[in-house]
């Protein structure tokens, strides 16, 4: 029996990993025969091309390549990615072959700072070429009008929408459902604003977390409105009595009228107006192109610039982790900039930073790491992008220059700690307890099964001390202030880039591209002598067993109920990370 299993098993795995290789094979061939199709068998970019901007989807930082597992589940990556997007652009302003841009806007998701960089690239795209840019939707949300009203001219649906509603952050509260359930969460933390607690105490925001929280989402709104007004030949408080209006529902004909699209159109006449833009008859396929296909064939003949002098442009993305795979894992992170450190061919390094914080611990080894990089006589900028916050703005502190978005949200300097206490979930409604045998009180601390007692939250309560005032002494001498000064900005209160400008915090506002300009020149490079990292390798391990459905398939065949076994996973989440935590609060923007 035992013997069958096994060979029932290594039957089933090989059965499997022929099955994923075989379905990469027939993936790359229709990706190969889509790429033919539409570029002409590769022969490169036609005259008369479109570059097609397909808004639809999340906006990432870079383009990243997917896993063999993704691959085979479908999941190809993020379809849209700035760096993408900046160089694609920024070649086509030079081609004569591509006659201008097509924004077809669907569902579209991206932070306030991304389309700020994105309106930027597409604004130098028409300056300095002076093409057209045409943009149509079915109905425009509102981070998709946004970046629509660079266009020439916007056009609609007859039947479609432009929804303009002002900005708005939702922060989700657990409280009740952890009560529900038997847990309490045990705070330990410093800084009046550092609320990213409160979703696990409380059951609304408190005045604090609600005074920055209306500071940001003001200055967002302040920005999108001026963006959309000087797109529009308007004045932004125009752009306000369309938010105010709810001018989603508008009809189409008030929608043109209102002054916020130029025209209604069904999608088959909207290609026939760009097959005349582009000079092909009525039968002709539109010649686009998208910007990855763009690059693809458009590329300069391969050459190593790692091998040569260049500038290094770090991408820092996600939350800081100790360990593991997704986000800035700081065991991973560390050796990559020790490792630029000590290439010679590495003059400069830009790290564009997009964070909202995590683990503390972490975060200070990245730091020290980008010390050493700088003990190396080479200059370290910051370019952040939505957030750089908590410890986003703690690895940051100690760049040679700060650069951030307007929109950015950084700052949040502070620190705390949070631990699950279990014994109602565990003994009263699970029926599970626990005795401990130690030789010592504090042997098996932290336990989630039982309360801190005093000692332990006052040892914790003096750790957390400890580490914000850590934290505040790495950004007064990176910043060169007093500790007092950075102390009265701190308390984990979130700023905006064009307050942090004003604060001392940042040092200018500008985007990655001039980030990157700003390094060429103090290096004596040129700006397009970049690397781009860490370097984007292929997964070619399948995972054939997904640990959360494991957890899923033992807790369900536990007989827990799917509100107590989400109360696990949440308590999971939290015991996995670094007791410490150094993150902004938790809110959805839109």
């Amino acid at each position: 029996m035992l013997k069958r299993f096994f060979i029932s098993m290594l039957g089933t795995v090989a059965g499997v990993f022929i099955s994923g290789i075989l379905a990469v094979l027939v993936i790359l061939m229709a990706v190969g025969m889509i790429a033919g199709k539409s570029l002409g068998g590769g022969s490169g970019v036609q005259d008369h091309s479109i570059l097609h901007i397909k808004l639809d989807g999340d906006l990432a930082e870079r383009m990243s390549t997917p896993s063999l597992m993704e691959m085979v589940q479908g999941d190809m990556g993020p379809s849209l990615a700035l760096d993408e997007l900046r160089a694609a652009l920024a070649k086509a302003a030079d081609d004569k072959k591509v006659d201008g841009i097509f924004l077809d806007c669907g569902s579209f998701a991206a932070g306030a700072a991304s389309c700020e960089e994105l309106v930027g690239y597409i604004r130098d795209f028409k300056s300095k070429s002076g093409k057209w840019v045409y943009a149509y939707a079915d109905s425009y949300a509102q981070g998709a009008y946004l970046v629509a009203s660079t266009a020439d001219s916007i056009f609609v649906n007859p039947i479609g929408s432009v929804d303009v509603h002002g900005t708005a952050s939702a922060t989700p509260f657990f409280k009740d459902l952890l009560d529900k359930v038997g847990v309490k969460m045990q705070i330990i933390k410093v800084g009046t604003y550092k609320s990213a607690v409160e979703p696990f105490i409380l059951n609304e925001m408190s005045a604090p977390a609600r005074l920055q929280q209306q500071e940001y989402v003001d200055s967002i709104w302040h920005y999108l409105s001026a963006t959309i007004a000087a797109g529009r030949n308007t004045e932004a408080a125009a752009v306000t009595g369309w938010a105010d209006s709810i001018c989603a529902t508008w009809t189409t004909a008030r929608t043109i009228s209102g002054g916020l699209a130029d025209a209604a159109v069904y999608r088959r006449t909207m290609e026939d107006r760009l097959r005349a833009l582009t000079d092909l008859k009525d039968d002709e396929d539109l010649r686009y192109v998208t910007p990855a296909e763009y690059l693809a064939v458009s590329a300069n003949p391969l050459k190593s610039l790692e091998e040569k002098k260049h500038i290094a442009v770090l991408y820092a993305c996600g939350d800081i982790v100790d360990s593991g795979k997704g986000g800035i894992v700081g065991e991973t992170m560390v050796p990559e900039i020790i490792k630029l450190a000590d290439n010679d061919k590495v003059k400069g390094l830009v790290l564009r930073v997009n964070s909202g914080g995590g683990s503390a611990f972490a975060s200070e080894q990245i730091w020290e790491a980008l010390e050493y990089f700088k003990s190396k006589d080479k200059p370290f900028y910051v370019s952040m992008g939505d957030y750089a916050a908590s410890g986003g703005y703690y690895i940051s502190c100690g760049a040679d220059k700060i650069y951030a978005d307007a929109t950015t949200l950084t700052g949040s300097i502070g620190v705390f700690g949070m631990i699950p206490e279990a014994s109602e979930l565990l003994n009263n409604k699970l029926g599970v307890h626990f005795s401990v045998v130690q030789s010592n009180p504090n042997a098996a601390f932290p336990v989630f099964f039982k309360p801190l007692t005093p000692d332990q939250m006052a040892a914790m309560q003096a750790n957390v001390d400890n580490t914000y005032a850590l934290f505040t002494q790495r950004v007064a001498d990176g910043r060169d202030l007093p500790v007092d000064s950075v102390r009265s900005i701190a308390e984990g209160r979130v700023w905006v880039g064009s307050s942090a400008l004003r604060l001392g915090l940042v040092d200018e506002l500008a985007a990655l591209p001039d980030v990157i300009k700003a390094m060429a020149s103090a290096t004596g490079l040129d700006a397009d002598q970049t690397v781009t990292y860490p370097k984007n390798e292929d997964d070619m391990w399948m995972q054939l067993l997904r640990e959360s459905k494991a957890l899923d398939g033992a807790r369900a065949a536990a007989g827990y109920s799917p509100l107590e076994r989400r109360a696990l996973q949440v308590a999971e989440h939290i015991v996995k990370q670094n007791p410490l935590q150094a993150r902004m609060p938790m809110t959805i923007i839109r």
